[in-house]
């Protein structure tokens, strides 16, 4: 008897999750020992790209007599930096219909796509006081997005529970909210056919391997001195991934002969950090020293880590944060971080104009306020009719 199987994979991030139809069939011999058990099978492999956005609307006593109908807007915005898919959020102050009257009505809508339509599942929140995400509602399906059109929750929260808790979910009179996406991106059917089964292969165990070459230290060939710490190291390593290094060790440097580098422009813990990716390739924990690990990852060519750290930085961005943000972007070439930064700035001028580093930039940076300028008499809301009449509450 053989078996004839079918294996659906669902691939969301990295997590690919295996489904498998099995049907037996029998196979007839006249010498059985010469039966062979036949084994096909195949799988459709869906992939789901995620993504999210957090929207802040300051000042918001300031615009709590909404209209009915009448919604505000946030930035355009995108599932990556290339990512032609342009999204939108909306939300609407008094409720986008007569009977959503008294609540706020939460809503996203695609803009523009290269294919048409989109599917996705949303999942809406409120980011609180403590920076976690609450009155989180999702829609429990997957929708259908064409171009210009979109889906919300009408009646997302009510005004008056939301303004009873101005310090847990306004703190500072700002109201902040999220949604993540799940947008279908492809899907791919593979058939495969064996005649004997399987053969199961290991998990690659590379990289905590050469983790470990570095955790004890063994097998090194050259030291590396930061603030009188020594860390002993592999040269090979150091300079298959930076640049920098490969150039001290390829020329007649003092370094290459002693096999002895002293490092003067980095803390032991951001050295140490940095050395962990140079091994393992893995996001360091980042907290509270992302500004001085990008300085690190770009004077030692770690490209790869500097995106790691303007990613964290993004999403730390904050009035007062914002003008050093930009001028720790603008030095270290970091693109994608200066955008952001000079994108809030844009949609939050006047605040960020009386904080301390914004008299910093403008007293040293000349050519950041000039850019600025631009920005600001170049700057558009994008404020769109309501969203499509085919919207619809979870």
């Amino acid at each position: 008897m053989g078996q004839v199987g079918l294996l659906f994979q669902v691939e969301e991030e990295d997590n690919p999750v295996l489904l498998w139809l099995q049907v037996n069939h029998h196979t007839h011999s006249t010498d059985m020992s010469e039966d062979m058990s036949a084994e096909s099978s195949g799988y459709t492999q869906i992939r789901v790209k995620k993504f999210s956005y957090r929207w802040t609307i300051s000042n918001f006593s300031f615009c709590l007599e909404g209209v009915l109908g009448k919604d505000f807007k946030s930035p355009t915005f995108s599932p990556g930096a290339n990512d032609k898919q342009k999204w939108c959020m909306s939300v609407y102050l008094n409720g986008f219909d007569e009977e959503s009257r008294g609540y706020l009505s939460f809503f996203l809508g695609l803009l523009s796509s290269p294919k048409s339509p989109v599917w996705a599942k949303i999942q809406f929140g409120i980011i609180n006081a403590k920076g976690e995400e609450s009155r989180i509602m999702n829609s429990q399906r997957v929708v259908r997005f064409n171009q210009n059109e979109g889906w919300g929750i009408p009646k997302f929260i009510l005004r008056d529970f939301l303004l009873s808790t101005p310090c847990f979910l306004l703190p500072d009179d700002k109201l902040t909210l999220c949604c993540e996406v799940s947008v279908v991106q492809d899907c791919i059917s593979i058939s495969e056919q064996n005649t004997q089964p399987g053969i199961d292969i290991p998990r690659c165990t590379l990289v905590d391997d050469l983790g470990e070459l570095w955790e004890n230290s063994s097998f090194t060939d050259c030291c590396l001195v930061v603030d009188g710490q020594e860390f002993q190291a592999h040269k090979a390593i150091l300079a298959a991934c930076s640049p920098v290094f490969r150039a001290m060790f390829e020329h007649d440097m003092e370094e290459s002969r002693n096999n002895r580098i002293e490092i003067h422009d980095l803390e032991p813990e951001v050295f140490k950090a940095m050395m962990g990716f140079i091994y393992t390739g893995k996001e360091p924990d980042l907290h509270n020293m992302a500004d001085a690990v990008l300085a690190g990852a770009d004077r030692y060519g770690l490209e790869h880590l500097k995106v790691m750290c303007e990613r964290v930085l993004c999403r730390d961005l904050f009035v007062e944060n914002a003008a050093h943000t930009l001028f720790l972007a603008d030095l270290h070439s970091a693109v994608q971080l200066k955008t952001r930064a000079m994108d809030f700035i844009t949609a939050h001028a006047s605040e960020v104009f009386q904080t301390s580093s914004w008299k910093t930039v403008v007293d040293s940076y000349p050519h950041l306020v000039a850019e600025v300028c631009v920005s600001l008499a170049s700057a558009h809301f994008p404020f769109q009719e309501p969203p499509n009449k085919r919207l619809k509450q979870s």
